[in-house]
């Protein structure tokens, strides 16, 4: 029971096709950086965050970005964890084995980081990422630094890039946040619930297709509730166009959005929940 007080972390099932390309300037402090546990400025300022936001920009000819999800062209305007299954399988022994592979870009050091957001999951859930037999695997995670930090929605078929820029990515809620993309979860801002939370401020949000990483979609929420302190969560000031918010919390405006350092306890109970992680569910019963 005390381990899975530990493990209510809240993760949320949005369904929608949106991704972001991020470039981000900035620096961070040695502590920081040392714990791996940076927030980047898209998430952590309050103030207009440094960072140049490409919707709809092509990753290759197949591939394009709506907010920071990876879509396959053809498939815009379609939901891809309706359009095919999304979730990853359960083994026999009740786990959900990802198997991944890290590119040889990063330092030791990057990679020590990303496998600390990898092995994160294992703590409160079932889901554990794996090193992947490409000779013997099909479909894995590809870690790699590409543009930005991005990633696609559930699983996908064949190599499955989850872009973790070395400028500007390689944090413990960065990770944490695209892995739950690929898990497929969505952004906490979108779920079908979200007008009762939070109020959109679409004059302040960039033109064109900008406001499609905001739009509300409908959402499988798993009996959870919103969260504020979702690492899914985006900041007051994400697409902002003048410097205003986008995302203002009600009733309250006050609250902090889009600062969390690593997955609540919401993020965490939604993953036991959608991948039906029966040790970790059973924990939460008993307590």
């Amino acid at each position: 029971a005390e381990r899975g007080k530990m493990c209510l972390v809240f993760l949320h099932v949005l369904v929608c096709p949106q991704s972001f390309t991020i470039t981000i300037s900035g620096s961070h402090t040695n502590e920081e950086m040392n714990e791996g546990l940076t927030i980047p400025s898209f998430v952590r300022k309050e103030s207009m965050p440094s960072l140049s936001v490409f919707v709809g920009k092509n990753v290759s000819d197949q591939v394009m970005l709506i907010g920071d999800i990876a879509v396959p062209y053809g498939l815009q305007n379609a939901d891809p964890c309706t359009a095919r299954s999304c979730l990853w399988p359960k083994a026999k022994d009740g786990n959900v084995y990802v198997p991944y592979r890290i590119s040889n870009q990063y330092s030791q050091r990057e990679k020590c980081i990303i496998k600390k957001g990898l092995k994160s999951f294992a703590k409160c859930t079932c889901v554990r990422f794996i090193p992947a037999n490409c000779k013997r695997q099909r479909n894995f995670l590809d870690i790699k630094s590409d543009k930005g930090c991005y990633s696609y929605l559930g699983r996908q078929e064949g190599p499955q890039v989850v872009s973790l820029e070395r400028e500007g990515c390689v944090y413990q809620s960065t990770i944490q946040h695209e892995l739950l993309h690929a898990l497929g979860f969505k952004h906490e801002q979108s779920r079908s619930d979200r007008d009762l939370h939070v109020r959109i401020l679409l004059r302040n949000v960039e033109p064109g297709e900008s406001k499609t990483p905001l739009r509300k979609v409908n959402t499988n929420n798993l009996g959870t509730p919103y969260d504020y302190n979702s690492v899914m969560h985006y900041g007051r000031y994400a697409f902002s166009r003048n410097g205003q918010p986008t995302i203002v919390p009600i009733p309250n405006p006050n609250v902090c959005i889009g600062r969390a350092t690593e997955m609540s306890a919401n993020d965490i109970l939604r993953v036991n929940r959608l991948y039906k992680c029966g040790k970790q569910l059973e924990e939460e019963e008993n307590e």
